[in-house]
């Protein structure tokens, strides 16, 4: 998980037309946990939450939109009835919330 953080970070900073630096080595000087400055100024670790933030709240919507179209086809549905559509938004549902829960866990 935290080779996926340095790379979206690596990419986040080639993306606003930085230079990828290295990380340090373990042990070294240089505290691999200090802020890290963007070329804009920014924090690194404020753009990297800000952009994870951004994508928690549209993934979130997402899964309120699936939740609401099973919660429908269900009372639309008898009970002997089991759609192929609804156990794949159920997965779907279920990958989307293990992201979201992934996302959160970085810090």
């Amino acid at each position: 998980m935290k080779r996926r953080v340095r790379r979206y970070a690596l990419w986040l900073m080639l993306a606003v037309g930085g230079t990828a630096q290295s990380p340090s080595p373990p042990g070294s000087a240089v505290d691999p946990q200090s802020d890290v400055k963007l070329p804009n100024g920014k924090s690194q670790r404020d753009e990297i939450l800000k952009a994870e933030h951004e994508q928690n709240r549209k993934d979130a919507a997402h899964l309120v939109e699936l939740t609401q179209q099973l919660q429908e086809s269900l009372e639309k549905n008898d009970r002997f009835v089991l759609s192929l559509s609804d156990l794949k938004k159920t997965e779907d549902i279920e990958k989307l919330a293990k992201k979201i829960r992934a996302r959160l866990q970085h810090y």
